[in-house]
């Protein structure tokens, strides 16, 4: 190399040093737009809802069309970012996330707008799966390896802090409009698109070839939205219909299929063997079941503080964040812990506190009083607060000759698949508890059988409570019965899903007891840029 080109070098290697906290910061404004949309629709869900007439299933599948976008793709957009580069990826997937979320927020009324505001919430999750490993990427590669451990403890201690952020920027832009807790992605995505550019990254591919794993890709994406799709519908088509047994089975067995395809392939999509090591998978199991509650948990507690408290939107979303209060802080001492004496303890303390905390909560959520249950929503924060960090560092630290970005896909992948099956299995149970508690309600406070079930069909298919629905032959008095009837009917109804929770969480604990203990030894490897 001429002394001109190594001069050149250096210099473009100092400013490119220099620039790695602005590069830093880029990509946790990027990011942020991810964590914020995992939770700032379930505090409008409720508006959405009334403003569209969409059905229950609808409202949802917005909720659940973003997760599982981004599950079904998220290893692929990792692969994609490692071809044809990371920061081209970071820049595409960016503009994808704020092109879709000004289409939502322009979704039309109408028969067409179930189909729109849904379509466009899945191209979010698209564009999030292609972008969040790539920015993962650039921050691994703009920190030498000895400033990367802190770095990336920036990274996803903000960006995850950014979930508590979604409730109550929901919940105040929902008092002007719905429409704007989409549009406020736009300027947030300028912003970091602003700063990748200032930050003068260079545009980079993997120093070895990639190939792309598209067999796996499809059979991923496949199995995942079938396997979804049977348990979200199931209050639509009947648990025992063919459909739902069809859909679930045959999205089941394309991934098990994906599995056995990825042990043979020469250029997998996702690393099997990374499973090998028991704390590794328990963990990561662990991981799975949590998010089933994790994320779905806003947009139930959402529904619940509005339909059944009467809170509007604004104070519906300061009170999710009783939540956090709990999560936070225990998830300091979780990290103090895994740090002393491992991870087991945490996680067997957390799944019991998160346990208890579900049923108690679930126990006096139909006195329809926030000050019984807010305790309980602190425990439970607390529990989830124990196992969320040491669960993820645990798995990083425990992964088998594996890249950080390689356990960040596999963990990230797992998690939000778990969150999409929790909520449309918890879905499912939440609209046929209701409709059955509905009908029996109406019927005993002396609504006509035919006429319960038009309102209980009418409540689960136009959103909102049924009191529009039920028709004007009924006296107004009768009217604020059946909207009385439906506040306590809905609050029964979360009942059964905080209960399934706790079931979910009981799971975890079982789960937790087969981690082999102890604490993890070395470090993995940083993976490369």
């Amino acid at each position: 190399m001429s002394n001109s080109a190594s001069t050149a070098a250096a210099e473009t290697s100092s400013g490119f040093r220099s620039s790695k906290y602005l590069a830093l910061t880029a990509m946790m404004f990027s990011v942020a737009l991810i964590f914020i949309d995992q939770t700032i629709v379930s505090i409008a869900a409720p508006t959405i809802q009334t403003e569209l007439g969409l059905t229950d299933t609808g409202v949802q599948w917005i909720v659940n069309g973003y997760l599982l976008a981004m599950a079904a793709f998220f290893a692929f957009g990792g692969r994609l970012s490692d071809i044809l580069g990371h920061k081209k990826m970071v820049i595409v997937g960016t503009i994808f996330f704020a092109v879709s979320s000004g289409m939502c927020g322009l979704t039309p009324k109408g028969a067409s707008a179930e189909a729109w505001i849904i379509g466009f919430r899945a191209i979010q999750g698209f564009g999030a799966a292609l972008l969040f490993p790539a920015a993962l990427a650039l921050v691994v590669a703009v920190f030498p390896i000895e400033q990367r451990g802190k770095a990336l403890a920036i990274f996803f201690g903000l960006t995850g802090a950014f979930t508590a952020v979604g409730p109550i920027a929901g919940g105040y832009l929902t008092q002007w409009t719905w429409r704007a807790i989409f549009w406020v992605n736009i300027p947030v995505a300028i912003i970091g698109l602003t700063l990748t550019f200032v930050a003068k990254i260079p545009h980079r591919k993997a120093e070895e070839k990639q190939y792309m794993d598209w067999i796996g890709a499809v059979l991923v994406a496949v199995g995942m939205g079938l396997s979804v799709l049977g348990f979200q519908q199931a209050s639509n088509w009947g648990w025992g219909n063919v459909k739902t047994i069809g859909s679930i089975a045959l999205g089941v067995i394309i991934l098990a299929i994906f599995v056995y395809v990825e042990t043979k392939v020469k250029h997998p999509l996702i690393k099997i063997r990374i499973f090998k090591g028991r704390a590794f998978s328990v963990d990561t199991l662990v991981l799975f079941f949590m998010s089933a509650a994790f994320v779905p948990l806003f947009f139930f507690l959402s529904l619940y503080a509005q339909v059944s408290l009467g809170y509007t939107a604004s104070n519906a979303g300061l009170f999710l964040m009783w939540f956090f209060v709990g999560f936070v802080v225990a998830a300091q001492f979780g990290g103090r812990m895994l740090d002393n004496i491992g991870v087991k303890q945490p996680l067997i303390i957390g799944c019991v506190v998160a346990t208890v905390g579900f049923v108690v909560w679930g126990m006096k959520s139909t006195a329809l009083s926030s000050g019984a249950i807010t305790p309980w929503i602190i425990v439970t924060g607390a529990g989830m607060g124990l196992i969320l960090g040491p669960a993820s560092t645990d798995a990083t630290n425990r992964a088998i000759n594996a890249s950080y970005g390689e356990v960040t896909g596999v963990v990230m992948t797992l998690r939000t698949y778990g969150a999409a099956v929790g909520l449309a299995v918890l879905g499912t149970l939440m609209i046929n508890t209701v409709t059955s508690k509905l009908v029996s309600s109406l019927t005993q406070a002396g609504v006509p059988l035919t006429q319960a079930n038009k309102i209980a069909s009418a409540a689960s298919s136009g959103g909102g409570a049924p009191s529009g629905h039920s028709g004007s032959n009924i006296p107004a008095a009768m009217q604020q019965k059946i909207t009385s009837i439906f506040e306590n009917d809905f609050a029964s109804a979360i009942q059964v899903v905080l209960y399934g929770m706790a079931v979910v969480m009981a799971i975890c604990l079982v789960i937790s007891f087969f981690h082999p203990g102890g604490k993890a030894q070395g470090s993995m490897p940083g993976g490369g840029a």
